[in-house]
């Protein structure tokens, strides 16, 4: 497993890196213009769109990239970019594998015009099919019992023939509404998702050995998922202070 932490603007590094390198993208990247990072953030379409082409450039074929979005609000109505960057990923060649929630379990700026605010996007691209993909289970509620598959039937001697039965399926796979719970402990970083989550993608969709990408490390809260799921990380932050942060805690 090798772990490599880039301080500097993920443009700039992503453009550096081989073509077809990278397994995994787990990343949340700025929303419109709500934080501005310690005075570092320059964010605009002209500048995600850039940052979805090297996505692809650099993603294998068969590779996936979990973009983890919402919108500002402004004047009481949502801006919408996290479409607009949706919409341009398909435009460039990525396909929208699957569109999925990332629900919390409160609302950190409760609504006075509109309902509270409960879920983001988590948009999953993918460069052609995706060649990996590990289902989380979970259990069923009828596990384990038995159901009837037909109610018997005559034999070419007319007797009776017994119902025949099947055992339901103890596990199914998890929905596309992933639900964590948010708040409480304060985190070094104002925009972190829960380690849960990235764990949880990183799971499913990459192997043992494979390379993982966070172009907006952060505080490294995917780094830290890889390493203690055995992935190789290469990890990006522009911000000095948060890039600190990152390198002890993944490197510890």
């Amino acid at each position: 497993m090798s772990i490599n932490l880039l301080h500097g603007d993920c443009i700039e590094e992503m453009a550096k890196m081989d073509a077809g390198s990278i397994d995994l993208t787990v990343t949340s990247p700025p929303y419109d213009n709500l934080r501005t990072y310690e005075g570092s953030l320059e964010w605009s379409e002209e500048i995600w769109k850039q940052v979805l082409e090297q996505l692809y450039r650099v993603t294998k074929q068969g590779g996936v990239v979990v973009w983890i979005v919402g919108d500002a609000t402004i004047k009481g109505s949502e801006t919408g970019t996290s479409f607009k960057q949706a919409l341009y990923a398909k435009e460039i060649g990525f396909n929208l594998h699957d569109t999925m929630i990332y629900e919390k379990s409160t609302s950190p700026f409760p609504m006075h015009t509109r309902c509270n605010q409960l879920f983001e996007y988590m948009f999953v691209f993918a460069k052609k099919a995706p060649s990996c993909f590990n289902p989380i289970k979970i259990p069923t509620k009828t596990g384990g019992q038995r159901r009837k598959k037909d109610g018997g039937y005559r034999a070419a001697d007319g007797s009776m023939k017994s119902a025949n039965y099947a055992t339901r399926k103890t596990t199914k796979t998890i929905g596309n509404i992933w639900r964590y719970c948010v708040g409480g402990k304060s985190t070094p970083h104002p925009a972190s998702f829960p380690l849960q989550l990235a764990s949880d993608h990183i799971r499913s969709w990459s192997n043992e050995g494979d390379t993982v990408l966070d172009p907006f490390m952060g505080s490294g809260t995917t780094g830290i998922a890889c390493k203690n799921l055995n992935r190789n990380f290469i990890g990006i932050e522009k911000v000095g202070k948060y890039f600190e942060i990152a390198k002890s805690r993944v490197c510890s």
